[in-house]
């Protein structure tokens, strides 16, 4: 039998939905080889290779009589031991096809952040879709709460759920998906391509070429996002392997890492794995600064804003005697006199032949005279040279690193510190483009010679030149020496609505002001749809056919979102937080609080306002004044107005 309908076929009855899970690495559970033609059994859940005769799932059907089978990576259904496709359209199939490979449409997309029913999986449990809990493999809670911040990332998620459809464009610009014309302009020879706008100079390439961080990080945020699930949990195991892989196990099972550096390496690879490119620093020319721009990509465009950054080294090195002698013998007199005069001394002026200081050679004038010119030599050779070099240099950023205060020396009567809180306004003053901060301050032999004792000290100011939509600020409570890793417990307070950075940013050319209504009215139908364009509302200009519909949607823009944006106010989209056991950090105790601790995440249901915590499987709701004042170590806000 080569072929029949799905009606005809007698063991659809024999499926067990309970054992299916299909969050696992699909490989063979018999060779464990992992190859483009897995299948898995319906009946038992487990994975074979091949369904030709000899092959592993030909052989299970015969030993076992499990005769329904889908190949995990085209969705399709086979009969075996018979050898037949069953129909796709299958109406039984259906739940099995959507819980293998999760797909949204553009509807389902901009129906997410306002979805409010809860749906059901097998077993019954309620769960609200985006908001599920992830397993912990092992240490892996970094991970999971990392996926879960990006996760409810809007510009990112929207482009990761659309990624693998065939019949959908998608737009890199704050994450809006293309209209269907559009959609049809853009593919070519039956793939998908992805275009962005005008304004970006971004390379992108097909979903079956990304890279297996990316398509694993689309594959686990369709799963999250699913109504369809057969379980009200999702399983990262997937991810987790291919994050082993590219890191070469510096992100392992097992291992407990920092979720800051775990981000802004996830960030790179999933930039460089949708098609963003690399720009690495010239060889030939190191000198020259200069800003460096990275091709674009859905990253970037969300998270990536640039900073001013002003490096003020500062060389202190004594003259010496030598070089204090040389100034005196090139100067004569005069070097000697003003210096003389610098200090406001009157001291006569000597001459280059009186160096012979022999008992009774000279009188008591000459004697004086040599004298002063010994202390004037070793005031000269004693005196320190102050070479300051300054440079500017405009660079890029993902995510903002900020210091905490150093935790107070004193400790409780347990032996446990007392836990400082500190504003985050006052953790920002190293963005507020005055304040210098020290980069460097120690003994630094130079290159050319090993006894010139140089001193060299480095300070830095950072003026931020623009803001993302999205900003990632890492509170870095890690520090690591020779011997142990310490971790900051300093809480730092921070609003979670309208945290205004305004005057923390130096745009190029002063502030942007919105545009009057009379100004809008009088713009021409290219000016209103470049105004549109330049805040990411490039699909609404398409979108509009006739001025008067345009005209509309721009008064409609400056009215509403354009304040907003244009005032540098945020809203918090998640918090990642750091916990460790009440006995780590105590005296006498050598617990690696990096290793005891765990990390838990807040992120928001848009539709509802309410707030949920994460833990790994678990996923309760909690309040935003306990956000505020905890232990936060990443924070992701979202600008007010951003779409």
């Amino acid at each position: 039998m080569t072929s029949s309908s799905s009606s005809s076929c007698p063991y659809l009855d024999t499926i067990n939905r309970t054992l299916l899970d299909f969050d696992f690495e699909p490989s063979c559970s018999i060779t464990l080889e992992s190859s483009p033609h897995i299948y898995g059994c319906l009946v038992c859940g487990k994975f074979f290779r091949g369904k030709g005769k000899q092959t592993p799932a030909y052989t299970h059907s015969v030993e076992e009589g499990h005769c329904v089978y889908v190949h995990l990576t085209k969705g399709t259904f086979w009969c075996l031991p018979d050898g037949y496709e069953i129909d796709k359209t299958e109406p039984s199939l259906q739940d099995i096809r959507l819980a293998l490979h999760p797909t949204f449409t553009n509807n389902q997309i901009q129906t997410l952040d306002t979805q409010k029913e809860l749906v059901r999986d097998l077993f019954g449990s309620r769960y609200l879709p985006g908001y599920v809990g992830l397993n912990n493999l092992n240490k892996t809670d970094y991970l999971n709460c990392v996926v879960q911040a990006l996760g409810h990332v809007r510009p990112l998620r929207d482009f990761f759920l659309l990624a693998p459809n065939d019949d959908n464009v998608i737009a890199i610009g704050n994450g809006a998906a293309a209209s269907n014309d559009a959609a049809a302009a853009a593919s070519t020879n039956g793939k998908r391509k992805m275009t962005t706008p005008s304004s970006l100079s971004t390379t992108t390439i097909p979903y079956e070429e990304f890279s297996p961080i990316a398509k694993c990080f689309s594959l686990l945020l369709r799963n999250m996002w699913s109504p369809h699930r057969f379980k009200s949990n999702v399983d990262p195991h997937m991810l987790v392997q291919a994050v082993s892989v590219a890191s070469n196990k510096r992100y392992h099972v097992g291992q407990q890492a920092e979720a800051g550096e775990f981000l802004s390496w996830l960030l790179h690879q999933l930039h460089v794995g949708v098609g963003g490119s690399v720009v690495r620093p010239s060889k030939k020319k190191k000198k020259k600064k200069k800003n460096r721009k990275g091709g674009g990509s859905i990253v970037h465009e969300t998270f990536m804003g640039n900073v001013e950054m002003t490096t003020i080294v500062t060389r202190r090195k004594r003259r010496g005697d030598q070089a204090a002698l040389a100034m005196l013998n090139e100067g004569g007199r005069d070097a000697a006199t003003m210096h003389d005069n610098n200090n406001n001394s009157e001291v006569a002026a000597f001459d280059e032949d009186d160096d012979d200081d022999r008992a009774g050679s000279d009188d008591e004038d000459t004697m004086e005279r040599k004298r002063q010119k010994r202390e004037i030599l070793k005031s000269l050779a004693d005196e320190t040279i102050i070479d300051e070099e300054e440079t500017v240099t405009e660079t890029q950023f993902l995510q903002l690193t900020l210091d905490i205060p150093e935790k107070p020396l004193f400790k409780d009567d347990d032996g446990g510190l007392v836990i400082p809180q500190e504003p985050l306004v006052n953790v920002l003053r190293k963005f507020d483009g005055v304040s210098f901060s020290d980069v460097l301050a120690m003994h630094q032999q130079t290159t050319e010679s090993k006894e010139d004792g140089t001193i060299v000290s480095k300070k830095r100011r950072y003026k931020l030149k623009t803001l993302p939509n999205y900003l990632i600020l890492h509170l870095s409570r890690f520090k690591r020496n020779g011997f142990f890793v310490e971790k900051n417990p300093t809480i730092v307070m921070f609003p979670v609505k309208n945290f205004d950075l305004s005057s923390y940013v130096f745009p190029e050319g002063g502030r942007k002001v919105v545009p009057t209504e009379d100004q809008v009215r009088a713009m021409s139908t290219k000016e209103l749809k470049k105004l549109l364009v330049d805040y990411g509302r490039g699909d609404v200009a398409n979108n509009a056919i006739e001025k008067n519909e345009l005209l509309q949607h721009c008064l409609d823009f400056v009215s509403t979102s354009l304040p907003d944006l244009l005032a540098d106010k945020y809203d918090l989209v998640a918090n990642i937080t750091h916990d460790i056991p009440a006995e780590v950090g105590r005296e006498g105790t050598k617990h690696n609080p990096l290793e005891e601790g765990s990390y838990r995440c807040h992120v928001q249901h848009k539709a509802t306002g309410q707030w949920y915590e994460m833990q790994d499987l678990e996923v309760t709701e909690t309040m935003p004044q306990l956000i505020g004042v905890s232990e936060s170590y990443l924070l992701i806000f979202e600008r007010k107005g951003a779409v």
